[in-house]
């Protein structure tokens, strides 16, 4: 009963981490039906502490010299706390929902001010964000044929297809991907997926990306959004993710998409006839590959991902800060032609080799992590900004009392060229994931 509702709902059981290759599903990595009931809730969260032995100031990539001896800080966050509902209708439909409160949500008050003269103030108390990540309806018609309407995960790199917290081992996200891509990456399409003997595949068909909101730093990951009510569709993505289980244990995956992100914003002034960027389509290209082998007391997991966007001379020139108004949510740095990001990280169960914590279930995975990505690899002019070429080094345990537990602490250091400093950082954290119902 249980393996028919979990087929049915075309959701992963990465809620079991200990055992990926046997049990996920490709795409949406977030809820699984428990003890076969139709209606389903669950939930997973990280919260997290760093301290940064480096300078957080604004300036301290453009003048790196007068920031190298600034102090260390650390800070307190809740980079996702997840509600989820699943329901099965019956006869192949199958509703899924997930809501995240990113950074505990946002916060604002209007509040009356007794030493400003009793005037009302508005006020934003804390920064964060509250999104509904998906909302989708899937039909059923068999275990290689399945149809799923709504706003659904984009399963492009190994973090967005597996995203919950003890999917990795670090305290926080991998950087590489979580820099570049959207992340986690969702919007609004459909979806065909399903799995034929030991491979499992997903194509999407959904809004495009908004090339107004790449910049530098983050390369695409913020083209996913909208600053509006509605999610503006001048233009289609296409995403596709393949999976092959050759062995227990092993998983090893294929991604990619394909779409313009030029005039997919609103208001859409900048086509027309006779108009100078009629013609820029501002294409985006990506390609990934991963590969998590679970197997002998060790998690091995490795991913590659490369990207291209086309026009970005043109787009650079749209994007201009001087072409548009102070407020508006257009991102005015400029964007590269490509990104790039790979990573790999392996741990080992010291308590596997310890027979009484093994009967328990209890691990603990002492891992390394290393990763090289660079969020702006433009034609030319590179370095003005080659902070964005980072190499990254983390090194830590995890320790799992329980399955749905994981107890983490990691040391990290991210190196950068010369002239800029190096920011290494401790942090620590706990993550869960589970089903309440």
């Amino acid at each position: 009963m249980r393996r028919r509702v979990l087929i049915a709902l075309g959701l992963t059981a990465s809620l079991l981490p200990f055992t990926p290759a046997k049990s996920q599903v490709v795409g949406d990595s977030v809820m699984q039906h428990a003890k076969g009931n139709r209606l389903s809730v669950g939930g997973y969260g990280e919260i997290g502490y760093t301290r940064e032995f480096f300078s957080d100031h604004v300036n301290r990539y453009s003048s790196p010299q007068n920031y190298k001896d600034d102090p260390s800080h650390g800070k307190f966050d809740i980079p996702h706390a997840v509600i989820y509902m699943g329901y099965d209708f019956g006869k192949g439909w199958t509703l899924g929902t997930e809501i995240e409160f990113e950074h505990t949500g946002t916060g604002s008050a209007i509040e009356n001010e007794a030493d400003e003269a009793a005037e009302w103030e508005y006020e934003q108390e804390k920064g964060g964000e509250v999104e509904l990540e998906q909302l989708w309806l899937n039909k059923r018609f068999s275990r290689a044929a399945n149809i799923k309407i709504g706003h659904i995960i984009v399963p492009v790199g190994l973090n967005n297809a597996y995203h919950e917290p003890l999917n990795y081992f670090t305290v926080y996200r991998p950087e590489g991907e979580n820099t570049i891509l959207p992340s986690t990456w969702h919007d609004t399409g459909i979806s065909f997926w399903g799995q034929y003997r030991k491979v499992k595949y997903e194509l999407q068909m959904v809004a495009g990306l908004n090339a107004m909101l790449f910049n530098r730093d983050k390369w695409i990951h913020h083209g996913a959004g909208s600053p509006f009510e509605f999610k503006p569709a001048n233009q289609y993505g296409f995403a596709a993710r393949a999976e092959w289980l050759p062995m227990p244990g092993l998983r090893m995956g294929v991604s990619g998409y394909y779409g313009n992100s030029a005039h997919n914003t609103y208001p859409n002034d900048l086509k027309g006839e006779g108009k100078p960027y009629n013609k820029v389509k501002g294409t985006v290209a990506v390609g990934s590959a991963d590969l998590t082998l679970n197997r002998w007391n060790w998690i091995v997991r490795a991913q590659a991902d490369y990207g291209y966007v086309g026009n970005t001379d043109k787009l650079n020139t749209i994007k201009d800060a001087k072409a548009h108004a102070s407020n508006s949510p257009v991102k005015s740095a400029m964007i590269g032609k490509n990104a790039v990001s790979m990573g790999i990280e392996a741990g080992y169960d010291l308590f596997s080799q310890i027979e009484c914590l093994r009967r328990d279930e209890q691990k603990l995975y002492v891992f390394g992590r290393y990763e090289y990505y660079d969020s702006y690899i433009p034609a030319s002019n590179k370095e003005m900004f080659d902070y964005t070429n980072v190499n990254r080094m983390a090194f830590g345990i995890n320790y799992y009392p329980i399955p749905q537990i994981a107890i983490k602490a990691d040391y990290s250091l991210r190196k950068l060229k010369t002239p800029y400093n190096n920011e290494p950082s401790l942090n620590f954290g706990v993550a869960y994931e589970g089903f309440f119902l």
